[in-house]
């Protein structure tokens, strides 16, 4: 069979093949071509050939972007957590699948507290009613949601036994808000109190709670559960608390609850301020007062430290001589104790040999009358 070669055009398609080239190169492309390369040569010597040749243009260094987040100052060196007492307490926690408020608000004392030493018992912070708060502070990295997870009804015998296998002598209790529940978690938080006392009667028992929205009935049940200590901390000062705390808290109402819990409970009251978030003096030394004319019998001062970059950020570093400044001023207010450093926290170091010895004072006193 033969073919037979035609000349004219196949046409496959769309596409028309054929003799022609497909693109004519005009004398106007050859002159913008030759311009392009004539700007090319003249930027510096930043040509095509340079860059072939592995030539790289200088890059000029950007300007410094702006930032809020300050430098942390050298005093703020926490101890490492990698003694044998944190490893034991930890695994412990593990293994009762226990909540420490030292390790979900990242306290950056935890190997101070849970490594203890010779003559320091070990502290550590229980989180009791869960891992999920109801309420979201600018200050907390506790985790929130409107429906935390309910109760476990266990959880007191938990708490009781790993207090008997750590043989602490203070425990510190504490919560998260539980808004979502009829009695805000209260006669729960009651029942983990006794439950300790009954299994360690010379346990001492601090307890710091949430404000459970100022109700006195609420309060009155954890205030008279047989707790050594209430806290309550008010965190920052009045201008502050709607920034810093969540919009459901406020100043005064705190102040209502520590007041409330010392006539109910015949209780040590004790709170906590953070430094560092834009406060005045005078703020602080009005804050004093009110807790003073609230009758609060504890006070202690740490600096803020921002957990995550969502988070309130640092406006102030306070130092240690400032810090030290505070301390004198608020024990010159009246106040039996006051803990005041960039690393102290509410809870830190809470079985320290001065409240400690405080307390057995207080219930010596109580038996000889």
């Amino acid at each position: 069979m033969m073919f037979r070669l035609s000349s004219s055009p196949i046409i496959m398609g769309r596409r028309l093949l054929s003799s022609q080239p497909a693109v004519t190169v005009t004398k106007a492309s050859n002159s913008r071509l030759e311009a392009l390369r004539e700007q090319l040569s003249s930027e510096d010597g930043n040509n095509i050939d340079n860059f072939a040749a592995g030539d790289r243009p200088v890059r000029k260094k950007a300007p410094p972007r702006s930032s809020k987040v300050l430098p942390k100052p050298r005093w703020l060196k926490a101890s490492p957590a990698d003694s044998e007492n944190y490893h034991n307490l930890r695994n412990t926690v593990r293994e009762l699948g226990l909540a420490t408020v030292c390790e979900e608000a990242r306290c950056p004392n935890i190997g101070d507290c849970w490594g203890g030493g010779e003559d320091q018992t070990a502290t550590a912070t229980i989180m009791i009613m869960g891992d999920t708060c109801t309420r979201g502070c600018r200050f907390c990295s506790v985790k929130t949601s409107r429906a935390p997870p309910p109760l476990d009804p266990e959880e007191p015998e938990k708490v009781s036994s790993a207090i008997a296998k750590w043989g602490l002598d203070y425990v510190v209790l504490t919560s998260v808000d539980r808004d979502d529940l009829e009695d805000q978690g209260s006669e729960h938080f009651r029942q983990v109190v006794q439950k300790l006392k009954q299994k360690k009667p010379d346990l001492l028992v601090e307890a710091l709670t949430p404000d459970f929205q100022g109700q006195e009935d609420l309060i009155r049940a954890v205030a008279t559960s047989g707790l050594d200590v209430f806290a309550h901390n008010m965190e920052t000062v009045e201008r502050l608390t709607p920034r810093v705390r969540d919009r459901r808290a406020d100043y005064h109402q705190s102040l209502k609850v520590l007041n409330y819990a010392k006539t109910a409970g015949d209780c040590i009251t004790k709170t906590s301020l953070m430094l560092g978030l834009g406060e005045t003096d005078d703020e602080i030394t009005q804050t004093l007062q009110d807790l003073r004319d609230n009758d609060v019998d504890v006070v202690t001062f740490g600096q803020y430290l921002q957990p995550t970059k969502r988070h309130l950020p640092v406006k102030e570093y306070v130092t240690p001589e400032k810090f030290e400044e505070w301390q004198t001023k608020a024990e010159g207010m009246g106040f039996k104790y006051v803990a005041s450093g960039p690393l102290v926290r509410s809870s830190y170091k809470a079985g320290e040999f001065f409240l400690k010895n405080y307390l057995k004072q207080k219930e010596a006193e109580a038996a000889a009358v």
